[in-house]
């Protein structure tokens, strides 16, 4: 009786070893919930609306999405967005003006 205990509890943590081993899921995600992250940066929207350049460092970003700054070309303003760094780009998620 105590060696088929002795094999089924080898058995029973063997099993979770393989099945612990082969989850390599929970590592990709946290990169990307990192980049989805909104965040809020000042800066002024170009004259096409199409790019934002942050007071900050002066750097220029392309707009993901132009129609959510439709009115606000030329304006200096508080972008709350998702940014991108690979691609340059920033989502607008809202925007207002800065004073």
């Amino acid at each position: 009786m105590k060696k088929l205990m002795t094999i089924c509890f080898a058995v029973a943590l063997l099993t979770f070893g393989v099945a612990s081993a082969q989850d390599t899921m929970h590592n990709d995600n946290m990169k990307a919930d990192a980049s989805k992250k909104a965040v809020q940066v000042t800066g002024k929207i170009s004259d096409d609306g199409k790019t934002f350049v942050s007071d900050k460092d002066g750097k220029s970003w392309t707009i993901a999405n132009p129609d959510a700054v439709k009115g606000h070309e030329g304006h200096h303003v508080i972008l709350t967005a998702q940014v991108d760094a690979d691609k340059n780009e920033v989502n607008v998620k809202s925007l207002k003006m800065a004073k």
